[in-house]
């Protein structure tokens, strides 16, 4: 089973940038994807990739801003956040994707807080 480790997480100013890594013990084909979880809200869809394509699908609230990219090599995946809002803070998580915009293997999390 694969397993996952987030980094770059860390508080930023709004309109500021921050570029969380997921780095992956153990090769995997699956799709693979960024989610995260607000106080008090459920945890939420970000983005997703196919790590043979490279192809990428975004959620609403972030399509413009967010960028999810791959590594193969580095068997890395990463999400480049720009244009940072306070409602973007939450912990962040990678995940492999199990079903669409579902996640299975989770990471620890990496917590992002930005300050108005």
């Amino acid at each position: 089973q694969v397993q996952l480790v987030e980094t770059g997480g860390g508080l930023v100013q709004a309109g500021g940038s921050l570029r969380l890594s997921c780095a992956a013990s153990g090769r995997t084909f699956r799709p693979m994807g960024w989610f995260r979880q607000a106080p008090g809200k459920e945890r939420e869809f970000v983005a997703d990739i196919n790590w043979i394509s490279g192809s990428t699908s975004y959620a609403d609230s972030v399509l413009g801003r967010f960028t999810i990219s791959r590594d193969f090599a580095k068997n890395t995946m990463y999400l480049q956040m720009n244009s940072l809002k306070p409602e973007d803070t939450a912990v962040y998580y990678c995940a492999v994707i199990v079903a669409t915009r579902q996640g299975g293997s989770w990471g620890q999390g990496t917590q992002v807080t930005v300050s108005s």
